[in-house]
């Protein structure tokens, strides 16, 4: 853990995370030629095909609302009526785990956000999943053996534990590893400028 790095806590289908995501960019791109950059999936909710809730889906909306109108995000709420909504965000974590492996880890969780946010479809559907493995690349026959493997499930659920070690609460988070200590870096959703300087101030 002494490597100095920046680990990136977030999960693909967290909405706060794509609110996020412009100014995460922006952040990355100031920081790249100073440290290591790490995704860690969060694992929001855990495998299911039980059909949303009716209140959990009406607090979701609310909460779309809620990031358009502070950052501005966009969001199709066309999903709420073309697509059967499930909580369920692992089979999107263990599709970024296996484009980490390819070194499209970025490329996944942006296919994943797009489809879900933007173009009203399902990524707790594996369908949905192995056409964007295909579209960044990925061998599509590969992806499907993989995402139901016993390995990537041992990976998952050990990457889960690794962040309950970190000093988060909640997603998108950052964590800064230096000097064997895990600082816990407040994000500004909408300054990334005051995030790169509070990092380069620990790092100086």
């Amino acid at each position: 853990m002494s490597k100095t790095k920046l680990i990136y806590v977030h999960d693909p289908m967290c909405s706060w995370c794509w609110g996020y995501k412009p100014t995460w960019l922006k952040l990355k791109a100031g920081l790249s030629s100073q440290l290591t950059i790490e995704y860690r999936v969060g694992g929001l909710a855990p495998d299911s095909q039980e059909p949303m809730p009716e209140n959990m889906r009406a607090m979701l909306q609310s909460t779309w609302h809620k990031i358009s109108a502070m950052l501005g995000t966009q969001f199709n709420f066309d999903f709420w009526q073309v697509c059967q909504p499930r909580r369920s965000t692992y089979p999107a974590c263990r599709a970024a785990i296996i484009a980490r492996a390819h070194n499209k880890e970025p490329q996944m969780i942006e296919a994943i956000q797009h489809a879900y946010y933007l173009h009203a479809q399902n990524p707790s559907d594996e369908s949905t999943l192995i056409t964007l493995a295909e579209k960044i690349g990925l061998d599509k026959q590969q992806f499907f053996e993989e995402l139901y493997s016993e390995a990537l499930n041992q990976k998952l659920h050990a990457e889960l534990a690794f962040n309950a070690s970190l000093p988060i609460q909640g997603f998108p988070s950052l964590v800064l590893i230096t000097d064997n200590k895990a600082i816990a870096i407040k994000i500004n959703y909408t300054d990334h400028q005051q995030t790169l300087n509070t990092i380069n101030s620990l790092l100086a």
